[in-house]
C-alpha cells in the first residue's frame, strides 16, 4: 500500500484501500460481524457450548454426539429385531410354499 496519496492512482484515496479490503464501509461490516457473532454464539450455544469452558464444552459435545450414534444404533437394532420375527418367517414361508417362478 503506498505511503502517501502523492503514490495512489489518480481518482484513489486511502480510503478505497480499507473498503476493498473490508469488503465494505468499515460501520457496514462491523454491524454484520456482530449480527453474525450472535447468531453463530446462539446456535453453539444451543449445542451446549459454554464461552467460559471452552475446553469441556467441546469435549461434552463430541461425547454427546457419540452418544447419540450409539443410540440410534441401539434404536435401530431393537426395531430390526422387532420387524424381522414377522418379516423373516412371512418371506421364508413365501419362498417354500409360493408358486415355482419359470424357466
Amino acid at each position: 500500500m503506498p505511503d502517501n496519496i502523492r503514490d495512489l492512482p489518480a481518482g484513489q484515496s486511502q480510503s478505497d484501500g480499507l473498503y476493498r479490503f473490508l469488503g465494505g464501509s468499515p460501520l457496514s461490516v462491523a454491524f454484520r460481524l456482530i449480527l453474525l457473532s450472535i447468531l453463530v454464539g446462539v446456535v453453539l450455544a444451543a449445542i451446549g457450548l459454554d464461552p467460559w469452558n471452552i475446553l469441556n464444552s467441546v469435549r461434552r459435545l463430541f461425547q454427546t454426539i457419540w452418544d447419540f450414534g450409539f443410540d440410534a444404533i441401539n434404536w435401530a437394532w431393537r426395531y430390526f429385531l422387532l420387524g424381522a420375527v414377522i418379516v423373516i418367517p412371512i418371506w421364508l414361508l413365501s419362498r417354500l410354499f409360493g408358486a415355482p417362478r419359470g424357466r
